[in-house]
């Protein structure tokens, strides 16, 4: 049976997404465990240049529903960037599933060559629609993914990489 251009887009980001959430999880525990504050870890950073541990969440949050969305040829939500607290991020992670979820399969099957066109600042990149998530909104997905468990490993939170792939 070959994949569907649904197969490749929606469940990967829900999957990631789930992945994502359990190592908040691992952080919350090992917070909680270690007598740290949660909440200092959604300010945590790889480095000075980089975004917050919120950050990466929000970005693999809009890259996920933005990805689907433009697959799609819906609009997505749009969400404020205000998480502050430990359990926001996982409140952002849940909205942003339920919107993936919302997403029917033949609003994406059918649709790889789709205009997709990127707006930044003052220039546009276009794409099909199989070019954009295969080039672009997986990987950026996945950066943010990494990142953000990167972000917790580096402050010690004993995840690994099977914490990140989940279970097969």
């Amino acid at each position: 049976m070959a994949l569907s251009f649904y197969d490749i887009s929606v469940p990967v980001f829900l999957r990631g997404l789930g992945q994502l959430s359990h190592v908040l999880d691992k952080g919350l525990a090992h917070a909680q465990a270690s007598g740290i504050e949660a909440d200092t870890l959604v300010e945590a950073r790889l480095a000075p240049d980089m975004l917050t541990l919120a950050g990466q969440v929000q970005r693999a949050s809009d890259a996920s529903k933005l990805g689907a969305a433009r697959l799609a040829g819906i609009t997505a939500p749009s969400f404020e960037d205000n998480e502050t607290r430990y359990e926001d991020l996982q409140a952002r992670i849940a909205k942003t599933v339920d919107f993936l979820n919302g997403i029917e399969r033949t609003q994406v099957d059918g649709a790889e060559h789709r205009p997709v066109v990127l707006k930044v600042r003052d220039s546009q990149t276009e794409f099909t629609a199989e070019r954009y998530l295969l080039q672009f909104a997986l990987p950026n997905f996945f950066f943010h993914v990494t990142t953000a468990y990167d972000v917790l490993r580096h402050r010690g939170v004993p995840v690994g990489k099977l914490d990140y792939l989940g279970r097969f």
